[in-house]
């Protein structure tokens, strides 16, 4: 588990990566363990965005 006040994050509405609690939690995304893992938070969101809509669809073809 990440200290959420030392951990990482990506700030949406700066888009960019931040340390610590800098930008209001509605605005970012993490924490995240490394500054480099926190720049990739909008790539890593959408992977599992796909992985989860996959999902999905298989349980809806399985119903």
């Amino acid at each position: 588990m990440v200290d959420p006040e030392a951990g990482w994050y990506f700030c949406l509405k700066h888009h960019k990566v931040e340390r610590g609690l800098e930008c209001r939690a509605m605005d970012r995304m993490g924490p995240y363990p490394d500054a480099a893992t926190a720049e990739q938070a909008l790539a890593i969101a959408r992977q599992r965005t796909e992985r989860a809509d996959a999902a999905d669809r298989d349980w809806s073809d399985e119903n």
